[in-house]
């Protein structure tokens, strides 16, 4: 590398470890990129232990969220002596307080941070989860459903926020896929979870429906107080990397994005100006037609199962996991070559037209036709849970500056939660089997996802031109002012299709 080669490689970098003891005043100091083979073995690093310790939250959460379908299944609706408006608005209830904590919580995980946050979150919605097995109608269920969706509204902004801090954008679509796997991973683990939960009947006096609540708060609550203490605040406290290994990720995360940024203050400016753009909106969109196909699927799979093949009791809880277990391999697939291409449009239009297929399947088949509407069942929770992910990091990566990005992403998930106070209405049992309701909303969500997310790439790609008629886009980065105080605005910055 010649040094005039070298002097265009170079970034600059405050020393971050320096801040973060205090020293606000650490002087700039010029590096090359990252050492490669150091870089690599943190991020690997990274993998084997931040990761997983993340993805358990979202794991537990979605788990604790849509556990009370397995429940409905195994004889919750019937036991309470609901009626299927009474269950759905339950299900319903959970959202507007999980809506409304989303910004307020998300916001307070710089101040408070996530090492706090998000443990002390887990223990709450925890205990508020095992409660569930010891409700006796329809009030005290609907109780706890608030309390639970008010504890867990920070956790799927906070946690994909706590992502972005470790990753760099082009690293982040498979960690953010292996993240949103356990999503399928707790509708497949739910079932079998809830298969074995229900050989508990009788135990203590209590239906089998009341142990999978009980058991499955408490592996939250415990797993919540482990939390503190192996969750790191940020990069620089990372305990198992070497010296040389933390200096290369962070120099990665400098190149990505104004090192700036981690220190930046809070300003309504920043949350203003991610309202205001128009990539949000677009994005938003498709969130919400997502969100009501993966929470349809989270809440009634098991119904379906069982009004469509007319299995009851344990044999519904083990057929809806196969179909959950095929989305999880798919998604880590579709995502790594999201990652390889740098490219999210894509495949979220892809994927979404297996949903289609399958809600087409299920639609026309006749109610006899067992195995194809088994078979429409593996496409719908497909291209539902390989496009939930890919929009969430799509969200990420066109947004730039925290509180730019954490804001933009906040509002993704409230279109996303939106659309699943709408799916919690579409499956009622009275419906069953054919439910041509609820089977003909969710085909005309995943049109409208098609188009609006085709419309956000031509968007984008749109004003990437515009940036590079403008000389963006190369190798030295943009002065100060224009990376920190324009964001994804800046000519530097390049939006991801």
């Amino acid at each position: 590398m010649t040094s005039q080669e070298k002097d265009l490689a170079t970034i600059t970098h405050i020393d971050e470890v320096e801040v973060g003891k205090g020293n606000l005043d650490a002087v700039s100091t010029t590096f090359v990129e990252p050492n490669a083979k150091a870089l690599s073995s943190g991020l690997r690093k990274l993998d084997c232990y931040f990761l997983p310790a993340v993805t358990m939250i979202y794991f537990l959460s979605f788990l604790d969220r849509s556990n009370i379908g397995n429940a409905k299944a195994a004889g919750l609706q019937a036991d309470l002596g609901l009626s299927d408006y009474q269950y759905s608005m339950a299900l319903t209830l959970t959202y507007i307080p999980y809506i409304l904590a989303e910004m307020p919580l998300t916001l307070l995980l710089r101040v408070v941070g996530p090492n706090i946050l998000m443990p002390t979150l887990m223990v709450i919605w925890g205990v508020v989860t095992m409660c569930q097995g010891f409700v006796t109608n329809y009030v005290g269920l609907v109780l706890c459903r608030v309390f639970l969706g008010a504890a867990e509204g920070a956790i799927i902004p906070a946690c994909i926020t706590y992502l972005a801090t470790f990753y760099r954008r082009q690293d982040l679509g498979k960690r953010t896929a292996f993240f949103f796997c356990a999503t399928s991973l707790a509708g497949a683990f739910s079932g079998l979870l809830a298969a074995a939960i229900l050989k508990m009947e009788g135990v203590a006096g209590k239906r089998g429906w009341m142990w999978i609540f009980i058991i499955e708060g408490l592996i939250t609550a415990v797993y919540g107080m482990i939390s503190f203490f192996i969750l790191p605040n940020n990069p620089t406290v990372v305990g198992y990397w070497t010296e040389e290994e933390r200096e290369a990720v962070l120099l990665a995360l400098d190149n990505d994005r104004p090192v700036e940024e981690t220190h930046e203050a809070f300003s309504a400016k920043a949350v203003l100006g991610a309202l205001a753009a128009p990539q949000m909106w677009l994005i938003a969109t498709t969130l919400f037609c997502s969100g009501v196909s993966l929470f349809a699927m989270a809440y009634f799979s098991p119904s379906i199962v069982g009004s469509s093949l007319g299995y009851t009791g344990i044999k519904v809880q083990l057929y809806s996991v196969p179909p959950y277990a095929v989305s999880t391999v798919i998604s880590l697939a579709c995502s790594w070559y999201s990652d390889k291409l740098n490219m999210r449009g894509p495949f979220i239009v892809g994927s979404t037209f297996l949903s289609l297929i399958g809600y087409a399947i299920y639609y026309c088949s006749a109610a006899t036709d067992k195995s194809a509407r088994y078979v429409s069942l593996f496409f719908m929770i497909s291209g539902a849970y390989i496009a939930a992910p890919l929009l969430s990091v799509w969200m990420s990566n066109n947004h730039q500056g925290y509180y730019r990005r954490i804001s933009a992403v906040v509002m993704g998930f409230v279109f996303s939660n939106a659309g699943g106070i709408l799916s919690t209405w579409l499956f009622p049992k009275a419906q069953a089997p054919n439910y041509k309701k609820g089977t003909s909303i969710l085909l005309a969500m995943s049109s409208t996802l098609i188009a609006v997310a085709a419309i956000a790439m031509a968007y984008l790609h749109i004003r990437n031109k515009q940036k590079a008629a403008k000389g963006g886009f190369t190798e030295e980065r943009g002065t100060l002012d224009d990376t920190v105080a324009l964001g994804d605005r800046s000519v530097h910055f390049k939006y991801t299709l």
